[in-house]
C-alpha cells in the first residue's frame, strides 16, 4: 500500500454490528468506507445501497482482491475471526477484527504471525478502550487517587431466549457462550487496570442445552494479590459496570463497556461522591483513528495482539476451571 492521508475501508459481512462503525466512518476525514461484501451479490449491493457505501462485492474474497482496499473490518461470527484475519493480512491488507480475535491462543499467535509476515495492523475491537472514559478512570487509579489497587468487581449482562438454539452466541462449534460474548469485557477492562493477565481463576458457569455457558462467574488472581471477580450472562437482565477498589477508596462506572455522551463514573473516597461526567465522544471513532495513526503514522496500537493473545488465554483458562472444577494457573 502506497503512503496516503488516508485509507479506504471494506466491510466483510453485513452483521449488526457493521452499524456502529459506518457513521463514525462516513463522518472521519481520515478513514473513508468504500465496500462491503456478503456471500450474496444481491444481498450485498442491496447493503451498499441503503448504506451508500460505493462497491458492493459478491464474495469475501472479491473484497480482499480490490486493490483499492486498504482496512478490512471483520465482523463475521467468532467461529471465523482468525480464519478471515489471516486471509486479509495475506492479501496485504490491515484488519480490524471484532472480539474475540480467535478461540485459541494458536489461532492468534497465527494472526500475529501473518501480520508480521505481510507487514500489516491488526488489531481486535474493543471499543470501550479508546473512550475518554476508560482512559481518564486509567490515569485516576494510576495516579493513587483511591490508594494502592486492591480488587475489581465487573457485570455485563443480558438476555438470550434459551429456545433460540440457532442463534450463533448459542452454539459451541461457533464460539458461543456468554463468557467469548461479554464477559470478555471485564476481563480486558481488568487487564487495563492491572497491566498484566491473572496468575490464577476460577470459575463456574450454568450451561444451556446444547453446553455453551448461559451465566458464567469468574475469580481471578494477579502476582501483586489484586484480586477481581466478573459475571456475565444471557439469563440476566441488562447491566453492566465496573468496581475499581483501592486502599483509600474506589472507582464506579456504570457503563464501562458502552459508554454514551456525556458518560459519567463516580469516585468514592472518604465518604464523598465526586461525580465526574466525559464530554461528547463517538464510542467507536477511537479505534478506527487507532489504526489510521498506526496505519499512516507510525504510532504503536493501543490494543497489540500480545495484550489479546493473554486475554484469549485467560478465557480459554476460566472454561477449564469450570470445566474441571478446579482453579487454573495461567503460564507465564
Amino acid at each position: 500500500m502506497t503512503q496516503k492521508d488516508h485509507l479506504n475501508w471494506g466491510l466483510l459481512s453485513t452483521a449488526r454490528i457493521n452499524r456502529a462503525l459506518i457513521p463514525p466512518l462516513k463522518k472521519s476525514e481520515h478513514n473513508h468506507l468504500v465496500a462491503v461484501a456478503s456471500r450474496d451479490l444481491e444481498r450485498a449491493q442491496k447493503y451498499a445501497a441503503e448504506k451508500q457505501i460505493p462497491r458492493a462485492f459478491g464474495s469475501y474474497e472479491a473484497l480482499l482482491a480490490d486493490p483499492d482496499i486498504d482496512v478490512i473490518y471483520n465482523a463475521l461470527p467468532n467461529h471465523l475471526h482468525a480464519e478471515w484475519t489471516i486471509k486479509a493480512a495475506r492479501a496485504g491488507k490491515h484488519v480490524l477484527c471484532e472480539k474475540p480475535i480467535g478461540l485459541s491462543v494458536d489461532e492468534v499467535d497465527a494472526i500475529a504471525q501473518a501480520a508480521q509476515d505481510n507487514h500489516v495492523k491488526i488489531a481486535e475491537a474493543f471499543m470501550y478502550r479508546h473512550h475518554p472514559q476508560t482512559k481518564h478512570a486509567l490515569a485516576l487509579m494510576r495516579s493513587g487517587e483511591i490508594g494502592e489497587l486492591v480488587s475489581l468487581h465487573g457485570s455485563f449482562t443480558y438476555t438470550i431466549d434459551d429456545e433460540h438454539q440457532d442463534d450463533i452466541r448459542l452454539v459451541p462449534e461457533y464460539g458461543g457462550g456468554s463468557i467469548w460474548d461479554v464477559g470478555c469485557y471485564s476481563i480486558s477492562y481488568f487487564r487495563t487496570m492491572t497491566g498484566s493477565a491473572p496468575v490464577e481463576v476460577f470459575g463456574w458457569q450454568r450451561s444451556s442445552r446444547r453446553g455453551v455457558d448461559l451465566t458464567f462467574l469468574g475469580e481471578m488472581r494477579y502476582s501483586d494479590q489484586v484480586i477481581g471477580q466478573f459475571e456475565s450472562s444471557f439469563e440476566l437482565p441488562d447491566k453492566s459496570f465496573i468496581e475499581v477498589r483501592g486502599s483509600k477508596g474506589s472507582i464506579y462506572i456504570p457503563t464501562p463497556f458502552k459508554p454514551r455522551d456525556k458518560a459519567t463514573f463516580q469516585v468514592i473516597k472518604d465518604g464523598n461522591i465526586d461525580n465526574i461526567t466525559m464530554g461528547n465522544f463517538d464510542l467507536y471513532s477511537g479505534e478506527i483513528d487507532d489504526m489510521y495513526d498506526a496505519v499512516v503514522k507510525g504510532r504503536p496500537q493501543l490494543i497489540p495482539l500480545s495484550e489479546s493473545r493473554e486475554n484469549i488465554a485467560t478465557i480459554l483458562a476460566f472454561l477449564e476451571a469450570a470445566d474441571k472444577d478446579q482453579p487454573v494457573k495461567l503460564k507465564g
